[in-house]
């Protein structure tokens, strides 16, 4: 089967499009044929390497000494059960379906193998497959960290990096919930998040933000370029600090907890279960979620996917057709 692998840390280079084994399913999984992929945030860190220099030595035993464990990057992908091991009960033949594959990566391929219990779901009726692929990433962190902040209805909240991928589903999900939105992003993408919903939107390229800023009982940061203290400041007293790339509290987090009611929240992510899946195929199909696509590239183009990802400006998701579904 045909795959894009990653041949060592580095530049986009070090994708090339090859051919591999195609996976066979135990007993307990699901082989998916894949129609669609991304290129996320997390494939991004994974084929650059770039993480926290703490989190240097870690992250290579972890990942790969000199090269990727897992050569086949794709965190997220969209596709159709083309087989079903003997014990699964779950899912069947034919099913169209669409997961996150964070922990194993295996999107850039043909086919991908999957246990029935991972985080899969049936694909949103209403979406293609590739706005199928861009929701397991994005939208289940947007989920996860909004409910682990306890977002609510009437809550005025902030959201920085509004127009990237979790961004975009952070807007329209904290919109679901009841909150008054403000998004802030660059010039380029202040019709976009207002398209998505948000009360108000602030553009961080010009005059001083901390001058634009109210008060917030969330500040979400979907990017991590905002100045803590800048943030510390807009909170409320008793509001939530929600930043989705800061893998630890910092010192100044933690000070400002011990010193005051306000919550910090850092790290983690949501579960290797279908839950949160489900309840985001059903948000949109009921219209409340739209995946928000910036382009899409075949495979044999997954170079050029990755140096635009890597420019750091693209608008919601950037995905990937590895193969073209079957015409009905």
């Amino acid at each position: 089967m045909k795959a894009v692998i990653c041949t060592g840390y580095g530049s986009p280079e070090m994708l090339r499009l090859t051919t591999i084994d195609k996976p066979v399913p135990k007993d307990n999984e699901i082989c998916i044929k894949i129609y669609a992929t991304t290129v996320t945030a997390a494939d991004f860190r994974i084929r650059s390497f770039t993480v926290p220099p703490a989190f240097w030595l870690p992250a290579r035993l972890a990942l790969g000494i000199i090269k990727p464990r897992n050569p086949v990057l794709g965190v997220e992908l969209a596709g159709e059960i083309e087989s079903t091991g003997k014990n699964v009960t779950r899912f069947k033949k034919g099913d169209q379906v669409f997961a996150a594959t964070l922990k194993s990566a295996g999107g850039y391929a043909d086919y991908k193998c999957m246990p029935e219990d991972g985080p899969i779901a049936l694909k949103p009726v209403n979406a293609t497959f590739e706005e199928a692929a861009a929701i397991p990433i994005g939208a289940r962190t947007a989920l996860y960290f909004l409910k682990k902040g306890n977002i609510g209805k009437g809550q005025r909240v902030l959201i920085y990096g509004a127009s990237g991928s979790v961004g975009t589903y952070a807007v329209q999900l904290a919109k679901y919930f009841g909150a008054h939105v403000t998004g802030v992003c660059s010039s380029a993408n202040i019709d976009l998040v207002a398209s998505l919903g948000a009360d108000k939107v602030i553009d961080y390229t010009t005059g001083d933000l901390a001058d634009k800023l109210e008060t917030y009982d969330m500040i979400f940061l979907a990017v991590d370029k905002c100045p803590f203290a800048v943030c510390n400041k807009a909170l409320a007293d008793n509001g939530v600090y929600v930043n989705i790339t800061s893998p630890l509290k910092t010192p100044q987090m933690l000070r400002a907890s011990i010193t005051g009611k306000k919550k910090f929240i850092t790290g983690g992510g949501p579960s290797d279960s279908a839950e949160d899946l489900v309840t985001l195929k059903e948000l949109v199909e009921a219209g409340v979620l739209k995946p928000v696509i910036d382009r899409n590239y075949p495979l044999d183009q997954i170079v050029a996917a990755h140096r635009y990802v890597d420019q750091g400006h693209k608008k919601g998701n950037v995905t990937i057709t590895v193969q073209s579904p079957p015409s009905i």
